[in-house]
């Protein structure tokens, strides 16, 4: 498999950094350029109330510079940074079609019911929405959180 351009979105998280690895192998392995990618949501998108004030957790700025502090973990990978405006799922998948990417690569918080209903899933808008493959990366289970009941038992 030929890829030319890899879209991997971070949202900043533990999580995001579990995908990195796979989108820095991926890249790596095809030679391939990641476009690192994040989305700043427009705060006025939220405003659907009297009164209602945005305060953002984090400035452009202060954003931009964590973005620019994410970069493979192998240096032979090429890469570049884009820091985009908007709804996230909206703009992963804008981007990916601007860029003819092959592959998006990206972390899944992996939630279920109510609170997947109440949150949304960037992820899962995403791989409805992509003119590419998505590959979803979920957080690895600990190994404590593996093992079986009696083991559990019989170290505690």
């Amino acid at each position: 498999m030929k890829l030319k351009r890899i879209v991997y979105a971070t949202d900043f998280s533990p999580l995001s950094e579990v995908a990195l690895q796979y989108a820095t192998a991926l890249a790596r392995d095809t030679g391939a350029t990641l476009l690192i990618t994040h989305v700043e949501e427009d705060p006025l998108a939220y405003g659907a109330g009297e009164g209602f004030v945005a305060i953002p957790e984090w400035t452009t700025e202060t954003i931009r510079k964590r973005l620019e502090a994410v970069v493979p973990p192998d240096e032979n990978v090429e890469y570049e940074h884009r820091l985009l405006l908007g709804d996230p799922a909206e703009m992963i998948v804008q981007l990916a079609e601007q860029e003819k990417a092959d592959l998006i690569v990206m972390g899944t918080h992996g939630r279920s019911g109510l609170s997947r209903l109440l949150m949304g899933s960037v992820a899962e808008a995403v791989v409805r929405q992509a003119p590419c493959p998505v590959l979803t990366v979920k957080q690895p289970r600990r190994a404590e959180e593996e093992a079986p009941a009696e083991e559990k038992q019989s170290s505690g």
